[in-house]
């Protein structure tokens, strides 16, 4: 019986060893800093579907993790074991398991930016975007060239609208492998939700049927001026001009009409060109905007600056000078542009 005893108390001594042995490791093992095999902060991507286990050894494998086992011992404590979140992250040599863990059940992703300027083509969104590393590309045809705007269009679901001007500019922050369908349809419902705003508030008298009008009225605005303080101005002028059935006889229109055509000059043959975007030949607005408009130029169209000014010249500064008659504009036009006095 003696001995019986002595074997227990023996064994309780062990195991009582064992756990406090394993509980000393393992709380050396959360308390260390994965710095001692990382020397800079790097990036680390978790696939969708990637279950906790297949993590903690991937991270053994590149040293990240001595015991992968107390990690996914430590999730399950937690009740997180199931709650790691897919994506790309960054991960400091300063952290320590559990707060690695806490990162990726946190879903705090790496953010990456793309800035689209206020004025671009469409054609210059799309370069943009399948220049981004960080943009998964699927605009593209067998041969890895662009899809011409009526199958981008389609596979927005925007199917027979012209893709011009419906983007609205700014910076997007977005995750790795953002695709660029997905990158499109949150400008586009940026800009409809700026341009619906806009035109629920907009002036009353204005000559625009809907606002898609307003829209192409101000895609011009913005390639009009790059004088914010102008932008309401340029919009009294060209609202003038169709109150009283004048032509808009707007240079960026016919540029964008001549489209790579265009090499840095409008020539006389250009401005009486027969086509729907030269504003000196047709009446009204043209057919869809030239360019993607920012928030400003699209309040500006909408909230035109009162006055009797029907014309406008470059000064060659960025601003412009304004006039009511014909007669001071052509005065304008000699001292401005064609430098005499």
């Amino acid at each position: 019986m003696n001995v019986f005893r002595k074997l227990v108390a023996l064994t309780l001594l062990l195991v009582s060893f064992i756990g406090g042995w394993f509980m000393l490791e393992y709380q050396a093992f959360n308390r260390m800093s994965l710095s001692s095999t990382l020397t800079e902060t790097i990036t680390y991507t978790i696939k969708p579907g990637t279950n906790l286990m297949s993590v903690a050894k991937a991270l053994q494998q590149q040293g990240l993790l001595a015991h992968p086992r107390y990690w996914v011992w430590h999730a399950k404590w937690e009740g997180v074991a199931d709650k790691i979140k897919a994506g790309e992250y960054a991960v400091s040599p300063l952290m320590t398991p559990p707060e690695l863990l806490a990162l990726f059940v946190s879903g705090k992703v790496i953010d990456y930016t793309l800035t689209i300027p206020e004025g671009w083509t469409f054609r210059q969104l799309l370069k943009a975007l399948h220049q981004h590393e960080k943009i998964e590309k699927t605009l593209l045809d067998r041969e890895g060239k662009l899809l011409d705007n009526g199958d981008i269009m389609t596979l927005l679901r925007l199917n027979d609208q012209h893709p011009e001007g419906l983007f609205y500019p700014d910076t997007y922050h977005f995750t790795n492998m953002t695709s660029d369908v997905e990158f499109l349809k949150r400008a586009y419902q940026q800009m409809q939700q700026r341009l619906e705003s806009e035109w629920q508030n907009r002036a009353p008298n204005l000559p625009y049927k809907n606002s898609y009008e307003a829209l192409i009225m101000a895609s011009i605005i913005e390639k009009e001026t790059a004088a914010p303080e102008e932008r309401e101005q340029i919009a009294g002028v060209f609202v003038r001009r169709l109150n009283k059935g004048m032509r808009l006889q707007t240079d960026p229109t016919v540029i964008y009409g001549l489209g790579e055509a265009f090499d840095g000059n409008i020539r006389r043959r250009d401005l009486r060109a027969e086509n729907a975007y030269n504003t000196y030949k047709i009446k009204g607005l043209p057919p869809t905007p030239i360019a993607l408009p920012g928030g400003d130029s699209i309040y500006a169209a909408l909230h035109p600056a009162p006055g009797n000014t029907l014309y406008f010249v470059s000064r060659g500064d960025g601003t412009h000078q304004f006039s009511a008659t014909n007669e001071a504009h052509n005065a304008a036009v000699r001292k401005y542009q064609l430098k005499r006095r």
